[in-house]
């Protein structure tokens, strides 16, 4: 398989753009969220810059929008009755633009009620841009006693 994505298409990245809803666990405000971009960070030696789309409008995420319309034109009309079947209506989705879409499903558990202290949400070494949206848009960027590939 041809590497279409990722570290393979893009060896010289040094920062990593993420769009994300403004709710729910990857929140602007969420600490559990912003401690776990800081250990991904420190993984790969980039730096995270994290744009989120202000509470309620997700539909302003036109590939998201864009993926979901495919999607669901694609499920019309069959139950979705086992994550096999979901994952392989998902990942047969094309458009006659060239959209196509990567789904594989992650079997792994994560617990739930994680405490974030504020010692360990000071440790993100978190900036924030020069404009209004302080809450919205920031960048994390690798540590450098911990980052694991050199790339910091």
């Amino acid at each position: 398989m041809v590497a279409t994505h990722g570290q393979a298409v893009y060896p010289t990245a040094t920062e990593l753009l993420i769009t994300a809803d403004g709710g729910g666990s990857n929140g602007s405000r969420t600490k559990l969220w912003k401690v776990e971009l800081q250990k991904l960070a420190d993984e790969i030696g980039l730096a995270l810059t994290v744009s989120h789309f202000p509470p309620g409008t997700s539909k302003w995420n036109k590939i998201e929008h864009r993926m979901f319309a495919a999607i669901s034109l694609n499920w019309r009309g069959r139950p979705l009755t086992t994550y096999e079947t979901i994952v392989e209506l998902i990942g047969a989705t094309t458009t006659k633009t060239g959209l196509t879409i990567e789904c594989a499903l992650d079997c792994n558990s994560y617990p739930t009620g994680i405490k974030v202290t504020d010692e360990e949400l000071a440790a993100v070494n978190l900036t924030h841009p020069d404009d209004q949206n302080l809450q919205w848009d920031y960048t994390i960027r690798p540590r450098l006693s911990t980052s694991k590939n050199g790339k910091s």
